[in-house]
């Protein structure tokens, strides 16, 4: 009983701590991807190695999984049409987890398994009062 006195005044900054979530999210997917979108020489490596780790049609879906993630990262920051993103994360990792960390030991595939699971909490959570989708539902 205590601790529930404890907890459940914590329970008013859950809007906050989403915004810090979508934030450090956000910020990741945008560092991770940010070479790969301002240098050509830079995504021919990476659909070299989508290629070497079986994705099919790497010329098309490399560049695809660099801007949406890139995009995405902005909107999860703003965000914007964080439910759709939320899904779309965890479809863009699973394919990660699939093609390229299924042979690798549990550490290797922590951060595409984190994103698929941070997706499934955007996507069905959304982001919290301090976004731009809470802006937009007010306005409807």
């Amino acid at each position: 009983m205590r601790d529930l006195l404890l907890l459940t005044p914590l329970a008013r900054f859950g809007d906050l701590t989403l915004l810090l979530l979508r934030l450090v999210t956000g910020s990741f997917l945008i560092y991770q991807t940010q070479d790969n979108v301002f240098s050509a020489a830079r995504m021919q490596i990476f659909v070299d190695f989508c290629r070497q780790a079986g994705i099919p049609n790497p010329e098309l879906w490399a560049p695809v999984s660099v801007w949406f993630q890139f995009l995405a990262g902005i909107a999860f920051i703003l965000g914007l049409m964080t439910r759709w993103l939320g899904l779309f994360t965890v479809v863009n990792f699973i394919v990660a987890c699939w093609f390229v960390h299924w042979t690798q030991p549990f550490p290797g595939w922590w951060p595409a398994l984190i994103l698929v699971f941070l997706g499934l909490y955007f996507g069905t959570r959304g982001a919290g009062k301090y976004s731009i989708d809470a802006l937009l539902e007010r306005h409807r």
